[in-house]
């Protein structure tokens, strides 16, 4: 194998930062987008069915939302284990499993007979929902030029947040009017996931991970066609490569590699693993419970369905408009300073609903929170892929976000357990302090916003 502190991989590394667009095939970004977005659809469809499902299986909201939470641990499972296929095998390949997994799993979803038969069906969706999350952050870190990462693992996510924003309105027509609806909406993702599958096949292994690997041949051969990708949309020659110290691979980088997941015991990759971790599961409360319980809170607060779902309607363009601002900032900002913000932002929003949430205010109120959203998610993704070397940097994501999948996973008994005690408005007031807590965990990521992969690991 040969390490990144050898010169040939320092100088091709070098290459590829240097490139000042994307140097692949368009495509690939909508190929991998694409999965995103009907991995993202998957998400949200499990909360437009809870006010439905307790109703047509008898059982309470609190039994309900463990359709939600089976899922959730089911995508920490699933990102860890095909984190480490896609650390041993390729990210190419975890790419495949991932998006096979969810599909199966929400065709399944959909003819489920009983609340427990959903709950089983949606564990094994949720498998390849954190897969997939887990690798496409994973594959496009390891695909771009530095200046470049967060813009482009930003595209993708625009078009994750596009699942979010189908949602409502499929929701809308379907959910009220028929008893299958909720069904019909799970089949509309696996037959979207089935469609991105096939479409895999022409997808290049990512450059860092080839070089990795030590198969230097390809990693070099897969750089010469982008670079020729870049001269033909550029119209010119490449600028000529100035390899710098940041090109350097961080000391002890080799020795990472020797220690595979014992890595995660040593600094630095310990305390990022223990600060990203911790960062994800405090948001992912908040987060999962807008996303998944808002509308069965809305109905409980005497907004009925059809309105809930109108007004989340709107809310759900606040998602995209949200990650097109990150496309737009992510490269150009301190990612953690914007991260930051952004949290704040929806510390106060949500505090806001609990307190004022009607039929006018929610539609509003809730643009900006999902706005918040999808400013933030984009930004966290590209700081937590960037955060750990490459010999385990899939697994590193998995472990930080499938971690942070625990307050994910059990938000909906976090949050009614709230709401028995302090209403409505302390629902949202909880949600709310997520995103305070969110902000003061960001702020002890480490800069590397411009940094080559090599440089972010010092």
């Amino acid at each position: 194998m040969v390490s990144k502190n050898s010169s040939v991989a320092n100088g091709l590394i070098a290459r590829l930062d240097r490139i000042p667009v994307w140097p692949y095939r368009r495509s690939i970004i909508w190929i991998v987008g694409a999965g995103f977005f009907f991995a993202f659809f998957d998400i949200v469809t499990i909360g437009f069915a809870l006010p439905v499902l307790t109703h047509e299986f008898g059982v309470t909201e609190e039994q309900a939302s463990w359709a939600v939470t089976s899922g959730l641990i089911g995508y920490i499972f699933g990102s860890f284990l095909d984190s480490r296929i896609g650390d041993r095998y390729g990210r190419k390949v975890s790419l495949y499993l991932s998006v096979g997994f969810f599909s199966f799993g929400s065709l399944l979803s959909a003819t489920s007979p009983s609340l427990d038969w959903l709950i089983f069906w949606r564990f094994l969706s949720g498998m390849g929902i954190g897969a997939e999350i887990a690798l496409v952050t994973t594959y496009m870190a390891e695909c771009s030029p530095a200046p470049l990462r967060g813009r482009y693992t930003g595209w993708t996510i625009v078009a994750a947040f596009m699942g979010f924003a189908a949602v409502p309105p499929l929701a809308f027509y379907l959910v009220p009017n028929f008893a299958w609806g909720w069904r019909a909406l799970f089949v509309l993702g696996a037959i979207g996931g089935i469609i991105i599958a096939l479409m895999r096949r022409g997808m290049p292994n990512s450059f860092h991970w080839l070089l990795d690997q030590g198969r230097v041949d390809e990693a070099r051969a897969t750089l010469e066609k982008a670079e020729s990708v870049a001269e033909a949309r550029l119209g010119h020659s490449l600028p000529a490569v100035e390899t710098t110290s940041g090109e350097t691979a961080a000391p002890g980088a080799a020795q990472t590699a020797a220690l595979g997941m014992k890595a995660f015991l040593v600094a630095p990759q310990r305390n990022r693993l223990f600060v990203l971790g911790m960062l994800w599961f405090v948001y992912y409360v908040g987060n999962y419970a807008w996303l998944t319980l808002a509308a069965e809170l809305f109905s409980k607060h005497g907004i009925s369905l059809s309105q809930t779902i109108g007004s989340l309607i709107f809310t759900g363009f606040g998602f995209v408009a949200g990650a097109l601002t990150a496309v737009w900032i992510s490269d150009r900002i301190d990612r953690r300073i914007a991260s930051t913000i952004a949290a704040l932002v929806w510390t106060g929003v949500l505090a806001a609903i609990g307190f004022t949430a009607s039929p006018s205010t929610i539609p509003i109120l809730g643009f900006i929170a999902s706005f918040t959203i999808g400013l933030i998610v984009p930004l966290l993704y590209t700081i937590t892929g960037e955060s750990f070397s490459t010999e385990i940097r899939a697994t590193g994501v998995s472990l930080s976000d499938g971690f942070g999948h625990v307050g994910g996973a059990f938000c909906g008994q976090i949050i009614f357990g709230v709401e028995t005690f302090a209403g409505f408005s302390g629902a949202f007031l909880a949600m709310a302090a997520t995103g305070l807590i969110t902000a003061g965990l960001v702020l002890l990521t480490p800069r590397n916003t411009g940094k080559s992969l090599s440089e972010s690991l010092k």
